[in-house]
């Protein structure tokens, strides 16, 4: 049995992918566009996957498009999404900067929480050992739900 991928049902594919993309690194490797079931589906790979040259192979995030609205709720019964980083306290900066918002900060040096927009929680986990811990993000307080 191998994992292949999570599904997350989004509103705005161009909003998703800059996010995913843009902040995460990862890169849409598979599109299916199904006019007859009214859906589009687009299947994204993580950066270390890519390095690897496994992404073919690699669990995939599946960015679900229903050309139907319908109101998705907070995603919170979903769960999460989680990436390891290299970096905790970097990814978040740049996260940050790019104007999202750190739900949960990584005070611990070593998780946080941020919130698609479609919000679906992602959790950022630091590889090997916890960071020191460091402010801005020690004092940080949390803001909202994860």
């Amino acid at each position: 049995m191998r994992y292949l991928h999570t599904m997350v049902r989004v509103t705005d594919i161009a909003k998703s992918l800059e996010f995913y993309c843009k902040n995460f690194g990862m890169e849409e490797v598979r599109r299916i566009d199904n006019a007859a079931g009214r859906f589009t589906l687009v299947f994204l790979a993580a950066p270390a996957d890519k390095a690897t040259g496994i992404k073919d192979k690699a669990p995939l995030l599946e960015l679900t498009y229903n050309y139907d609205p319908e109101a998705y709720g907070s995603g919170r019964n979903f769960g999460h999404l989680a990436f390891e980083v290299d970096d905790i306290y970097a990814i978040c900066a740049k996260l940050q900067k790019a104007g999202v918002v750190i739900n949960r900060p990584p005070r611990d040096g070593r998780m946080a929480f941020v919130k698609s927009p479609d919000n679906v929680s992602i959790e950022l986990l630091q590889n090997g050992e916890a960071m020191p811990k460091a402010e801005p993000w020690a004092s940080m307080p949390n803001t909202g739900t994860w």
